[in-house]
């Protein structure tokens, strides 16, 4: 390896063991560790509220069984009902603002409602003092996903995102082997989903239906403006929609952009542009797009990267509905591309990862290559465990807001660019400006109903 190279990886290192494990001056101190109220010592069990339990939030709370389930909270009480049964100790409540204003034995909060709420329940919690752990994407839009992670900064609590896979082992093997120079110099990367498996393309909103008794509307829309309630929306199948979800990217960029984010610290994008497909008659399509309430059936974006620290400028391509790349010609006739999955493209080689297996291709190339030590630090826990060792002991989590929250930016500004298709979007981070589209920046700030803010 080139002594280059060797100083390219150990500057790749150390910043991602600084975004890691960072403590001493850069230790998040937990108020309980403090002696402040609801005091814990390190090794007692946290107090754990959890704000929408039906869905993602019942995994999350499974993995958190070890600590005490004292609070639940969600808008439907039929959707949540099992949870309820499963943590019969835990107070009930559906407005997450009573439950913080009430309650104060609660030492970290999980926010697992769906998109649109993420960012006013996580903030919150933060403001009341608490830790959190937010299911990704993060937030919903760009200028938020900042909000949260300056809040972090600014609250001094231990954050984490729902991302678990920047818990385990293939990020760790592909940071490792990226730093190691097998591929050589990463030119290119091209990351796909199978995503979505919910009902997008929609042009408009469905007519509204009586909201059912066990749900409480006004606080499942928050701060969207005001809709008729219609049960194509809940459960789950809001991720289709823009005011409530992110769609495929959202959904599932937080995952699989995050191996390479990390192995190439790619923050701070230059442009952005993508193309779009949905089934609808084709007649003046580009008018029909910007009137539709989900968004399309399948997209392609690529997000433009600068040169930074040694690593040249690359692009990196997003693939959704089921498309894919092109066929790296090194793969085997015998073996298919994994549904879901991240290629990076080498001067020297190429490496793929999803679907549980990250390897370098063609398959004798991987078993030809000498893999370097493991120097990054493995997490033996759960991703949920994670956190909770880092409210315990005052260090960061492993997908803590100063990772997640420029990962979610990055991740969201390509649904911006989804909503201009066949645009270039010229991106100034530090403005947070779309500097050639105006138009487009009316979609980097939230658009709040009445009553809301931040």
């Amino acid at each position: 390896m080139k002594n280059q190279d060797k100083a390219d990886q150990s500057l790749s290192r150390r910043q991602f063991l600084g975004g890691l494990t960072a403590a001493a001056a850069l230790t998040i101190v937990p108020r309980h560790v403090l002696g402040g109220p609801g005091y814990t010592a390190p090794s007692d069990k946290m107090n754990i509220a959890c704000v929408g339990i039906g869905g993602m939030g019942a995994t999350n709370l499974s993995a958190l069984e070890g600590e005490n389930i004292v609070a639940l909270c969600d808008v439907d009480d039929d959707y949540a009902s099992k949870i309820y049964l499963k943590y019969p100790g835990a107070k009930r409540y559906h407005d997450y603002r009573v439950m913080l204003d009430k309650q104060r034995n609660i030492d970290g909060v999980v926010v697992a409602t769906p998109d649109h709420m993420h960012t006013v329940v996580t903030l919150a919690a933060m403001q009341s003092g608490l830790h959190v752990y937010t299911q990704k994407p993060l937030t919903r839009l760009v200028s938020e996903a900042r909000a949260l992670t300056d809040a972090a900064k600014k609250y001094n609590v231990v954050t984490q995102m729902g991302n678990q896979g920047h818990s385990g082992e293939d990020l760790r093997l592909i940071c490792e082997w990226i730093w190691d120079g097998a591929i050589g110099t990463v030119q290119e990367v091209h990351a796909w989903t199978n995503r979505p498996v919910w009902p997008q393309g929609i042009a408009k909103r469905p007519e509204t239906q009586p909201v059912p008794e066990t749900l409480n509307w006004d606080l499942y829309l928050g701060p969207v403006k005001e809709r008729g309630y219609n049960p194509i929306y809940h459960p789950f199948q809001w991720r289709g929609w823009w005011d409530f979800g992110t769609g495929a990217l959202g959904d599932m960029g937080c995952h699989i952009i995050d191996s390479a984010f990390a192995a190439l610290d790619l923050q701070d994008p230059t442009s952005v542009e993508a193309s779009v497909a949905m089934i609808v008659n084709p007649d003046n399509i580009w008018e029909k797009l910007e009137n539709f309430e989900t968004f399309p059936h399948t997209s392609i974006v690529h997000f433009q990267f600068p040169e930074k620290n040694g690593r040249p400028a690359l692009k990196l391509t997003w693939y959704d509905g089921g498309l894919f790349p092109p066929r790296p010609d090194e793969l085997e006739p015998e073996r298919r591309m994994p549904e879901s999955g991240l290629l990076f493209v080498g001067d020297k080689g190429k490496l793929m990862s999803g679907d549980g297996s990250t390897r370098l291709i063609p398959e004798t190339f991987m078993q030809s290559y000498e893999r370097p030590e493991k120097t990054l630090p493995r997490i033996t826990t759960s991703h949920e465990e994670n956190w909770v060792q880092a409210c315990k002991t005052g260090q960061n989590a492993s997908s803590h807001f100063g990772i997640a929250g420029p990962l979610t930016e990055t991740v969201l500004l390509g649904n911006l660019a989804v909503r201009f298709p066949q645009q270039k979007l010229e991106w100034d981070t530090k403005s947070m400006q779309v500097t050639n589209h105006n138009e487009a920046n009316a979609y980097v700030q939230p658009d709040f109903q009445e009553g809301w803010s931040l």
